[in-house]
């Protein structure tokens, strides 16, 4: 079963932004190939449907979003510890970007229905929460 992203606390299919199958990331609520933003293998994101290293933007691990194919410490932009989301390789609670608590991804540390962004329905990987 797709994920889909929704606008805003809403899960009404009118506002739906985005629907990922597991491999392919669309805009919107079709999963036609003319429509695929991104492709995830589990560790590389590629720009579209393609899979070639030069198409590479961004390396996850699980932990850290890394810019690039490069793990190196100097290229991480984001850190993930499982609820918050962080400014580069911090664990600082003064850089918090985001919180996720598996339904809604919220605007910094704040979980007041206010400070919603997005809601998903399912399961994505983290790493579309920041780039998106």
């Amino acid at each position: 079963m797709a994920t889909h992203i929704y606008k805003g606390k809403s899960n009404n299919s009118s506002n739906i932004l985005y629907t990922w199958n597991g491999k392919h990331l669309y805009s919107g609520n079709s999963t036609n190939s003319s429509r695929i933003l991104f492709t995830f293998d589990g560790e590389y994101l590629f720009k579209g449907n393609s899979t070639n290293s030069s198409n590479i933007l961004y390396t996850f691990d699980g932990q850290y979003l890394y810019k690039g194919k490069s793990t190196n410490s100097s290229n991480i932009l984001n850190t993930f510890n499982g609820e918050y989301i962080l400014k580069g390789k911090s664990t600082n609670s003064s850089d918090i970007l985001f919180t996720f608590d598996g339904s809604y991804l919220y605007k910094g540390k704040s979980t007041n229905s206010s400070s919603i962004l997005i809601t998903v329905s399912g399961s994505i990987p983290r790493l579309f929460l920041i780039i998106l």
